[in-house]
Order: C-alpha cells, then sequence, then structure tokens
C-alpha cells in the first residue's frame, strides 16, 4: 500500500472541496481499501464520508424510494419500505457479498465498485482499465467470467454488483452534489460501457459526491424479484442474474422492467425482452419468447460463450417466479 492522507469531512461542502482537489471518498472502504492493498488503487488523499447525513431510507412525494448513498447494504435490504414496495432491491442486496460486507459496505460505494476481473487486479497483467493503452489480457486469456455484452476491443470486464442490476431494470436515478451544485443523472448514464476508455466508468465530475439513488414510482400491483446463478451458493459473484419486475392488471402485462447482470460491462438493460412482454398476457410461452431476446447483440469470447444460453434461461425462469405460469 502507498502512502496516503487521510481526512475526515465534516459536512457535505467540505466533502465536495476535498474532493475537488483531488481526494478520493471513503465511507465503508470495502472495494477501496482492498485494492490499496494490492496497489492498484493508489489515491494521495482518502476523504472519509461516513459521517454525512446520508443514511436515509424515504419515500418520494409520488411514491418511489430514496435511498441515501451511506445507507449501509443490509440496512437497505432490511427496511420495511424497501422489502414490501421493491423486493428486487431487498433480494439483489441479500444475495451480494457476505453478512459481515453488508454490514459495511453502502449503497453509494456498491455502485461505484470496480470489476473483479482479476487481470485488472494483477498489476503485471495488460488492463486497459487499470492502465490505459496496455491492453486486454482477458480477451486472450481466460475468459470464462467477462461480458458478453457491452464490450469493446478494449475490455471485457464485468460490473460486479447486484443491486445495481436492480436500479438499472426500475431506471432508477443517481443524485449527486458537486462544486456547481446538485444533478440528477438516470442510472443508465451514471455507469458507462468501455468504449475506447475503460478507465472512466462513471459519468462523475470532478469532486462530484453521491448523495442517493431514487427509484421511480410504478403502477400498484408490482411484483419484483432478483434471481442470482453462480458457481457456488454463496460469497459468489454472479455468472449470470436477472432483475424484473412486472405491472400486471387485468391479466395484461401493462409494464415491464428487466435487467440482466453478470454478463454485460455495465448493468444490462433489456429492451427487447421488455417490448416482447407489454400487452400480453402471462404464460410459459411469453416467457420463453421474451427470454429468447435476452441475450441480442452478444460477443461471447472463447471461455463464456455458455452465457449466452444461461442468460436465456435466467430470465425465463426468472419471468416465471415473478409472473407466474398457466
Amino acid at each position: 500500500m502507498y502512502p496516503f492522507t487521510y481526512t475526515k469531512a465534516a459536512d457535505t461542502r467540505q466533502a465536495v472541496n476535498a474532493g475537488r482537489r483531488g481526494g478520493r471518498y471513503i465511507a465503508g472502504g470495502t472495494t477501496l481499501v482492498d485494492l490499496m492493498r494490492e496497489t492498484v488503487e493508489r489515491p494521495e488523499t482518502l476523504v472519509d464520508i461516513s459521517g454525512l447525513p446520508l443514511s436515509e431510507v424515504t419515500v418520494t412525494e409520488r411514491g418511489g424510494l430514496r435511498i441515501g448513498a451511506l445507507v449501509t447494504m443490509s440496512e437497505a435490504a432490511a427496511d420495511r419500505k424497501v422489502r414490501t414496495t421493491f423486493p428486487v432491491v431487498s433480494q439483489a442486496l441479500e444475495l451480494s457479498a457476505s453478512a459481515q460486507l453488508r454490514n459495511m459496505a453502502t449503497i453509494g460505494g456498491n455502485i461505484m465498485q470496480r470489476t473483479r476481473c482479476t487481470y485488472f487486479r494483477d498489476v503485471t497483467a495488460a488492463c486497459n482499465k487499470r492502465e490505459p493503452g496496455s491492453g486486454c489480457a482477458a480477451r486472450e486469456g481466460f475468459n470464462r467470467t467477462h461480458a458478453i455484452l457491452g464490450t469493446s476491443d478494449a475490455c471485457v470486464a464485468t460490473h460486479p454488483s447486484d443491486v445495481a442490476v436492480a436500479f438499472a431494470a426500475l431506471e432508477a436515478t443517481v443524485q449527486l452534489l458537486g462544486p456547481d451544485g446538485g444533478r440528477s443523472i438516470p442510472f443508465a448514464d451514471f455507469l458507462l460501457q468501455p468504449g475506447g476508455t475503460p478507465s472512466r466508468e462513471q459519468s462523475l465530475r470532478k469532486g462530484e459526491l453521491i448523495t442517493a439513488v431514487e427509484v421511480p414510482a410504478y403502477p400498484r400491483p408490482l411484483r419484483s424479484g432478483y434471481l442470482k446463478v453462480r458457481d457456488r451458493q454463496s460469497y459468489e459473484f454472479a455468472l449470470t442474474s436477472a432483475a424484473v419486475a412486472l405491472h400486471i392488471s387485468g391479466g395484461v402485462i401493462r409494464e415491464a422492467k428487466v435487467a440482466a447482470g453478470g454478463v454485460g460491462t455495465v448493468p444490462w438493460k433489456l429492451p427487447a425482452v421488455e417490448q416482447h412482454l407489454v400487452g400480453e398476457r402471462p404464460s410459459k410461452s411469453l416467457w420463453a419468447a421474451a427470454a429468447a431476446r435476452a441475450a441480442d447483440g452478444a460477443r461471447p469470447l472463447e471461455h463464456n460463450r455458455f452465457k449466452v444460453e444461461l442468460l436465456q434461461r435466467t430470465v425465463e425462469r426468472q419471468l416465471r417466479i415473478v409472473g407466474g405460469t398457466k
């Protein structure tokens, strides 16, 4: 670990000023400290924001949810408002990491976490995300766990967050505070696909601080849930996952929100699946036909071709679980 200075922000203004000067924000530290130990990250200054008043879960005026950036994963998962209005969020959180990590890690930190690609974390390997222009060892290396959607010649690393998949499906927004004031950005625009600049992972401006994630209100009843497929039952990242939310009224699907994890360089929204569902009546054949569109545009690598079918099967299964069958 390289030397660094440490400061604790007393309020959001102090935090933003420190961030504008190049400080890196830290709260739970469950990702950043690991990367510092491995010398992947080498920040000169850490800004501790753990004492800021960003730890509430509230219902918005229109009936959505606002989850403060410093709410821990375990707090959000256990919150009654989250569990009753958006089970897909609480389930995604409960299927993440270990209980100890969920007690420390925050919502803001979770969506900011960096990839678990082994080449990214190996400072001797070529990685454009860690060292721009050095190449991507994963493309020709062992790439079983890597992305099949949203990839580029420069990077094929997956985004590791589970709850980010739920937020992507629900079309959440990320609330930010920076030197120029506050702004709101759609979740789909917050996390960036690698393209030719994989080292730039979020659309944050210098000094900006995440203050909350807001999930919009949806018509009720809304059925939702999260399914995670992995090599072992716990403490493992997804090979594929599916976040599904359906509004079914009068026996017809009026609204469908679907996203996948473990397969994309960012949490992957599935508009083709959603479009196939809206206006239809739930049935086994509908779930299968919609899920067949889940891997549209996939570009599998040598060792992860299995993810195409696995993704389709995962989405179909979760549609069946959430929407029911006849």
